[in-house]
C-alpha cells in the first residue's frame, strides 16, 4: 500500500505540476511571477495552503512552490535566470510521471546530487521538517526576494515610453564601450535606431545597427527580422534587435539561419546585461534605470 502524502509534499507535487503545465503551454518559458499568478487563479488552494509563515510573512504554498523547484534545478527538470522560469525537454518529459511520481522523481535525483557533493543540506522527508526547513531556507527567500526585485525592474522599464526604452538602449551600449553617434530622434528613422561603433570614427569593424521595440507585452514575430537584415551590409556590420519583451521561437530561428549576424537581446538578457555594465555608466545614463544593489548570504545549492 502506498504511503500517504503528507500535506505539504501533496500540495507541492500539485503547484510544481501545474507550474510544469503552465510552462509547457507557453512554449517552456515565463515569467515566475506569472507562472505564480496564473497558479493562484486557477488551482484551488485550501485556507492552510495560503497561511502566511509568521517568521518570513511568505505564504505557506508560494513559499514550497519555491522549496521544492531547487529539486526541479537539480534534476536538470527547470531552470531559472533573471526571473524567468524554464521548462527543459527533461521535465517535459518527466510530466508524464504524474504529479507525485515527477515529485519523487525530481527529489531523488536532488538526493544523489547532494551525496555526490556532500550537501549538508539535503531534502528532508517528514511533515515538520519540511515546514522548518523552508522558512530557514535561505535560498528559498532570496528567490522570492530576486523575482520580486526583477519584477520591479520590469515595470520600471514597461512604464517608459518607446524613446526612453532607446535611449536606454543605447546607454547600455555606451557602458559596453561603444559610441553611439546616431540615436534616433522621434520621426521616420529608416529602421535603424541607434548606430554603434568600436571607436570614435567608427572605422574599426564590425559597426552595429540596432532596431529598438518597446514590446514588453507581445513577442517579436519573424516578419519584424528582416528589415533589419535588409540594411545590414555583410562582413562590415552586425545587426542587434533589442525588445523589453521577448522574441517568438519563430523570430529566434530566423535570426540563427540569417546569412548576415543578427543578435536578438529580449527583456531578460537586457535587465542582466544593465545589472552587469551597471557600474560603467556616468551618472545620468544610470538614471535612466537606477539600480541600488544589495548583498545576501549566498547558497551551495
Amino acid at each position: 500500500m502506498a504511503k500517504e502524502l503528507s500535506p505539504s509534499r501533496a500540495l507541492a507535487s500539485k503547484v510544481i505540476y501545474e507550474a510544469f503545465k503552465i510552462l509547457k503551454a507557453e512554449n517552456g518559458q515565463l515569467p515566475g511571477k506569472e507562472v505564480i499568478e496564473r497558479i493562484r487563479n486557477t488551482v484551488a488552494l485550501t485556507d492552510w495552503d495560503k497561511e502566511v509563515y509568521v517568521k518570513t510573512g511568505y505564504v505557506r504554498w508560494e513559499s514550497i512552490l519555491h522549496f521544492f523547484t531547487i529539486d526541479c534545478i537539480k534534476a536538470g527538470f527547470m531552470r531559472k535566470s533573471k526571473g524567468i522560469w524554464y521548462l527543459t525537454p527533461e521535465g517535459e518529459d518527466a510530466m508524464k510521471l504524474g504529479a507525485v511520481e515527477m515529485l519523487n522523481a525530481a527529489t531523488n535525483l536532488y538526493w544523489k546530487w547532494a551525496a555526490e557533493n556532500k550537501n549538508k543540506q539535503a531534502p528532508v522527508k517528514e511533515e515538520d521538517e519540511i515546514e522548518t526547513k523552508i522558512e530557514q531556507t535561505q535560498k528559498v527567500n532570496t528567490d522570492q526576494l530576486e523575482e520580486q526585485a526583477i519584477d520591479g525592474i520590469k515595470q520600471y522599464i514597461i512604464n517608459k515610453g518607446a524613446y526612453e526604452f532607446q535611449d536606454l538602449v543605447a546607454a547600455l551600449l555606451r557602458a559596453m564601450g561603444y559610441y553611439t553617434p546616431f540615436v534616433s530622434p522621434k520621426g521616420k528613422d529608416g529602421g535603424i535606431d541607434i548606430i554603434a561603433y568600436r571607436d570614435p570614427l567608427g572605422i574599426d569593424t564590425p559597426r552595429i545597427k540596432v532596431q529598438v521595440k518597446h514590446y514588453p507585452e507581445s513577442p517579436i514575430s519573424a516578419d519584424a527580422i528582416p528589415s533589419l537584415k535588409g540594411l545590414i551590409n555583410s562582413g562590415e556590420e552586425v545587426g542587434l534587435f533589442v525588445t523589453s519583451g521577448r522574441f517568438s521561437n519563430e523570430a529566434e530561428r530566423f535570426a540563427r539561419e540569417a546569412n548576415v549576424h543578427i543578435k536578438l537581446i529580449n527583456g531578460e538578457e537586457l535587465i542582466g546585461l544593465w545589472q552587469e555594465f551597471y557600474d560603467k555608466m556616468n551618472d545620468e545614463d544610470k538614471n535612466l534605470l537606477p539600480l541600488h544593489p544589495i548583498y545576501f548570504l549566498g547558497s551551495n545549492e
